[in-house]
């Protein structure tokens, strides 16, 4: 599917918001990368993920029970890793120098996946082209779920609102072992071409997945044995999966966001790019205080599509601003308040899904 156009605007609405968001820092006077919060934030990630890693590789809990907790740990820590860390490093949003951007994005391919895969999935196609399907990605789970009214039913279907969670917890193994492969090898994300990876760029890719290879299987079957490993390698594969699903899926496959549908032959959408963005996206337990550092403000995923470049650090304050904007120009501002809401409106968004 070729990828669709947006309505151009003269006067356009995201051009009044990118003046209002402008205005706010100019005003506060304060960079639009990360700050002191992230860095420390990073540093507790990283700290406590290395020390988990460490006791249960070389210093191994004699618990069985206490050995797949730290594992489980694990598995959150890499998630909230990737949230935070990765996550801003890759929009170029972690801090106003290159190199540490950088650093921070290459956290992806030491946990196991490629951020060259990543950059071209996320941050070209999906937050260009959000919950167009045939075109994001990131609405490809099939044959195992139905994610839009486009998409093909098939049986399994049926029962998609009862074992969603199994799928989402398999997420971290079908990237890790899989999905990066097959883009590798096809040149493909979906049905779009993969930028031309340079000769650094290929050394880079197989380089860290044996890397990952090595400090992820072959190093803790060689301290704590092959079956202990796999138990706690699963454990914490599961727990890694679901949660990076659960936070991404609420964001954009809930009752309340649309799933647009380019208007043939012109393959021309309905709306602009911002307007496109706010009716496809929506925000979840934003006063959760907790949700939101460990989430990497992705819960407040409305200002990350906007201004992918901003830091998490800032969405707060920028959803104030962008909500306002919203009512002014009748345009939908999704919010669901509360985790439970977001987990229950997307629970019945895949039972409609279920049926014909």
């Amino acid at each position: 599917m070729a990828a669709p156009k947006f309505q151009a605007q003269k006067d356009s609405f995201h051009a009044e918001l990118k003046r209002r968001i402008n205005d706010y820092f100019q005003e506060e006077g304060i960079a639009t990368t990360g700050n002191y919060k992230l860095y420390t934030k990073a540093i507790i990630l990283t700290v406590s993920l290395l020390l988990i890693y460490t006791h249960l590789v070389f210093f191994t809990p004699a618990s069985a029970l206490l050995g797949l907790v730290e594992c489980a740990l694990l598995g959150g820590l890499t998630a909230a890793i990737g949230f935070n860390v990765m996550h801003d490093g890759s929009h170029g949003s972690f801090s106003k120098k290159k190199r540490l951007n950088e650093m921070a994005g290459l956290c992806l391919n030491v946990l196991g996946a490629n951020e060259f895969m990543w950059n071209t999935k996320h941050n070209v196609i999906h937050h260009a082209y959000t919950n167009i399907d045939g075109v994001d990605d990131d609405l490809d789970a099939g044959p195992f779920l139905r994610l839009c009214e486009t998409q093909k039913l098939r049986k399994i279907h049926r029962y998609q609102h009862l074992y969603f969670w199994a799928a989402y917890s398999m997420l971290f193994f079908f990237w890790v072992f899989f999905s990066d492969y097959q883009k590798y090898f096809t040149k493909k994300v979906g049905a779009m071409p993969l930028r031309k990876m340079k000769t650094s760029d290929h050394i880079t890719f197989w380089g860290f997945k044996v890397l990952h290879i090595v400090f992820f299987a072959v190093l803790p079957i060689y301290t704590v044995g092959f079956l202990p490993w796999l138990l706690g390698f699963l454990t914490y594969g599961v727990v890694t999966g679901f949660v990076m699903s659960i936070v991404f899926q609420l964001a954009h496959t809930v009752r309340e966001t649309h799933f647009p549908v380019a208007v043939q032959p012109a393959n021309k959408l309905e709306d602009e790019w911002a307007v496109h963005q706010l009716k496809t996206t929506a925000n979840f337990a934003t006063n959760n205080k907790l949700v939101t550092w460990f989430a990497g403000g992705l819960n407040f995923q409305v200002e990350h599509h906007l201004f992918p470049k901003i830091s998490h650090i800032h969405y707060p304050a920028l959803s104030k601003i962008v909500a306002q904007a919203c009512a002014e120009f009748n345009v939908p501002y999704h919010n669901i308040p509360n985790m439970r809401r977001a987990v229950m409106s997307h629970v019945m968004h895949l039972k409609q899904l279920s049926r014909a």
